[in-house]
């Protein structure tokens, strides 16, 4: 039984990694029958846009509820930590326990900024 929750879980975070997103141009017609073609970007369709809207809240549930596999570490773009804490469980929990405290003090950011929600 836990090997099957460590399988599900370890499948959905790498299930999690391989996500991408693409930004492509769109043709619109007007109605003088121009066709013009523009760049739409909305918040899915650039990665950089993506990266920026890490929650607090959301790292500090993920680190309480299963910080021994890491997933808090994926979350805010640490991938090698990640991989890490999910090898090592947390550090047997002892660098879960860490990240727990710097999440909920404000130390530990999102790789690429800060939390665009706070506390």
């Amino acid at each position: 039984m836990k090997i099957k929750l460590f399988l599900s879980a370890l499948m959905l975070t790498f299930g999690a990694l391989t996500i991408s997103y693409a930004s492509f141009p769109v043709e619109k017609t007007t109605t003088n029958n121009v066709t013009v073609v523009e760049n739409q970007e909305d918040e899915l369709s650039s990665p950089a846009t993506a990266d920026s809207g890490k929650s607090q809240v959301t790292a500090l549930i993920l680190v309480a509820l299963i910080g021994g596999l890491g997933i808090h570490r994926f979350y805010l773009g640490y991938t090698w930590q990640g991989i890490v804490q999910l090898l090592t469980l947390g550090g047997c929990g002892i660098w879960a326990l860490i990240d727990l405290i710097r999440i909920i003090t404000g130390d530990l950011q999102p790789k690429n900024g800060s939390y665009s929600k706070t506390l």
